[in-house]
């Protein structure tokens, strides 16, 4: 532990970190694409296609509570939430390997249950377990999970293609799986201790959107049908305006999207109000949606837009014009990123 000189993680926050510690880090093996900075790493070993590498950590008390998170739902969730980054580069995820660690808390039985779930997620996406590791924790579990997967030459879509003009998309809806953990927590504090039962009712959809997230290969697959490449794609894991945000950094550009184009569920505008939190703050930041944010050519407008759970909700600017969302009124706002911080999670 440095002592002399102490620069504190949430003066960077998550990003920030991995930009420090990986911008002098330079590719010396010909077989590397490409390296830190996108969803996957991309590999090339033959002329024809590209394979792609991605990993994720998962620690408890951080990522997930046990309190109220099943363990086979955990084991769903963590593989959609790895082979999201294979498919946000316009790949097929392939391959998955899952390392643990584990303390004496945990049985047998209770990792069958985490390894049910996460092989129930590779059937449904085709994806094969290949191996991994365990080792003990003395903190309660941990989860890595490295996915790999391929694509063809050519069709990997980078973070940093998106122009000026090009057309801002996202599938599905935002700000559920947020407002589904927010429940969780005020459920598992209104029944602490006491012989209440937590009430879901009417809520189902949000809490599946937390509990048991899907990846959106459907519309992967018919992106490719219809002959349209994004131009630059990301997953909403952190939430929309901090994807937005390393795209239009990535790509030199600015953007503005509209705060009535954003795609809201009934369920999560209904939570927030029942919280007293702005459902577009919670669209915006909430993160784990798992959907796709990708942008598009002009001229593909037609065939975006008449795509199931696709939606348009803004285009690209110069670099010059900034990022901004434009509220119902007309008025711009700055996006914002509330990313990871080691002083949040703290908190």
């Amino acid at each position: 532990m440095n002592t002399t000189k102490r620069t504190e993680i949430s003066t960077l926050g998550e990003f920030g970190l991995i930009d420090r510690l990986t911008n002098d880090i330079k590719a010396k093996d010909a077989h590397t694409v490409q390296g830190v900075g996108d969803d996957a790493a991309i590999i090339k070993f033959n002329e024809d296609e590209e394979v792609l590498v991605s990993t994720d950590m998962f620690m408890e008390g951080v990522h997930f509570d046990l309190t109220y998170f099943p363990l086979k739902h955990l084991g769903y969730k963590v593989v959609v939430a790895n082979i999201c980054d294979i498919y946000a580069m316009n790949g097929t995820p392939r391959q998955i390997t899952v390392s643990l660690a584990l303390s004496r808390k945990f049985c047998i039985e209770d990792i069958e249950e985490l390894y049910s779930g996460m092989k129930l997620a590779c059937e449904q996406y085709g994806v094969d377990i290949i191996g991994g590791d365990t080792t003990s924790s003395l903190t309660g579990l941990a989860i890595s999970i490295t996915a790999i997967g391929t694509a063809a030459k050519g069709s990997v879509v980078k973070r940093n293609g998106a122009k000026e003009t090009d057309l801002i998309c996202v599938t599905g809806n935002l700000g559920a799986a947020y407002m589904g953990l927010q429940l969780l927590e005020r459920e598992k504090i209104a029944t602490a201790d006491k012989d209440m039962q937590p009430d879901f009712q009417g809520k189902e959809y949000i809490l599946e959107r937390q509990l048991k997230p899907e990846a959106r290969k459907e519309v992967i697959e018919k992106l490719r049908e219809e002959n349209v490449k994004p131009t630059a794609m990301m997953d909403v894991s952190d939430g929309l305006s901090s994807e937005l945000m390393h795209i239009c950094k990535q790509s030199g550009v600015g953007c503005r999207i509209y705060e009535e184009r954003i795609p809201i569920d009934y369920q999560t505008a209904i939570m927030a109000e029942e919280l007293n939190l702005n459902v577009i703050t919670c669209a915006l930041n909430g993160g784990e949606d798992y959907e796709l944010l990708f942008t598009v050519p002009i001229a593909d407008h037609e065939k975006v837009a008449a795509m199931k759970d696709v939606r348009v909700i803004g285009h690209i600017v110069s670099d010059s014009m900034g990022l901004a969302l434009i509220t119902r009124d007309g008025v711009e706002m700055e996006l914002k990123a509330q990313g990871w911080t080691q002083k949040r999670e703290e908190e």
